[in-house]
């Protein structure tokens, strides 16, 4: 079974102030010496009593509201959950991730959230790496995963895998797929390909296109000239999808089933979109996520972007682990491989051996305008 996070708790609605959460639960990181110089007066105090965890987020630039909506939640965590053996700590990636890694690691944190985006990874292991300190990132690029990295992102590919397993059980076994040009379309396309061929299906047709309107709409042209399929795969956002689906299918009572991805969760234009009704997409539960919402809003006056869980199911994750570490010590990455998983706002999660996230999904369909759930996602892993 999931466990072992059966300590979690319900969120707080009602917390500790903003400047309390922001100047001691989470803080900014004071300005370091520059890259290379050894600690100074700046560097964070030994902490004997509490676990020194990184936070590696772009809290500036073009990301920002991302990035603090991550280092919000991981707050919250934290203050939800009382806890009093934790220290983490806020570092700005947006314009040298490489130094705030620098930072994080003379600071003593044994631990790194982080960071957001796959392409600042390599910048953070080169120092991290050396140290021995792992990283729980939040990308969900899963080619950058080690048995020291640990990616923590929504993989594309276990949603299509998801959602097209699903409908080969529904008896659709052919298949099409429009995808965008890029590292998120390669993987789309090949967790399609591997997904109807292990159940027993094919892929009749791809389109690859570039993100704008007038590719994808030639791109939906050729796929529909092709026919042969009775299943086929958007694998973008609602916005790209909500323009393909009328091409794809102009009667909503015909086929194909259009099919699409977890980045379609929390999307309105999906569900507004004629087109899409009778659509099957697959994405982790989103019933904790409105307790969590309400929560966040009360706190921060603010929505949080539907990636904020990520933070706070790291922060969930360090505290389970932390049981059985010593502050100042070198993390024990081999309690995040634990078989049982472990228990979140996302639901149920666990880690491979290379680093990979295994999450359980579910599997809506559009329908009259809203979204329902025609499968509910596992309560346990099979193995």
């Amino acid at each position: 079974m999931f466990g072992d996070f059966r300590g979690w708790r319900k969120l707080a609605v009602a917390g500790a102030s903003l400047a309390l959460a922001a100047c001691t639960v989470v803080p900014k990181a004071p300005p370091g010496p520059p890259p290379g110089t050894g600690p100074s007066r700046d560097v964070l105090p030994t902490d004997t009593e509490r676990h020194r965890v990184a936070l590696l987020v772009p809290t500036s630039g073009s990301n920002a509201q991302v990035g603090q909506s991550i280092a919000n939640a991981a707050t919250m965590a934290l203050l939800d959950t009382k806890a009093n053996n934790l220290r983490v700590t806020t570092y700005d990636t947006a314009t040298n991730p490489s130094e705030a890694a620098q930072r994080a690691v003379r600071d003593g944190n044994r631990l790194i959230l982080g960071p957001l985006l796959s392409s600042d990874i390599a910048l953070v292991r080169a120092v991290a790496g050396p140290a021995k300190v792992p990283l729980i990132s939040f990308s969900n690029d899963e080619t950058v995963a080690t048995r020291n990295i640990f990616v923590m992102g929504h993989l594309p590919s276990q949603s299509i895998e998801r959602v097209v397993s699903y409908a080969s059980g529904q008896g659709i076994k052919t298949f099409a797929a429009l995808v965008p040009r890029g590292e998120y379309g390669q993987r789309a396309s090949d967790a399609l390909m591997t997904t109807a061929r292990r159940s027993g299906g094919s892929v009749q047709a791809m389109e690859a296109y570039d993100r704008s309107n007038a590719s994808l709409a030639a791109a939906a042209r050729r796929i529909v000239e092709r026919g042969g399929y009775s299943g086929i795969l958007v694998a973008d956002g609602g916005r790209m999808a909500s323009q393909a689906a009328p091409l794809l299918k102009p009667e909503v009572s015909s086929t194909p089933r259009i099919i699409g991805t977890e980045l379609w969760s929390g999307e309105k234009l999906v569900t507004s979109t004629k087109s899409l009704e009778g659509a099957w997409f697959a994405a982790v539960s989103d019933k904790r996520f409105v307790q969590f919402s309400a929560s966040y809003r009360k706190r921060f006056g603010t929505t949080p972007y539907r990636l904020a869980t990520l933070g706070f199911d790291a922060v969930l994750l360090s505290l389970r682990v932390a049981r059985d570490w010593k502050p100042g010590a070198v993390f024990p990455i081999k309690q995040l491989t634990d078989k049982g998983g472990f228990l979140g706002l996302d639901g149920p999660f666990r880690f491979s051996p290379n680093g990979v996230i295994e999450r359980a999904l579910e599997v809506r369909e559009i329908r009259g305008g809203t979204v329902v759930t025609v499968s509910p996602a596992p309560t346990r892993f099979e193995d």
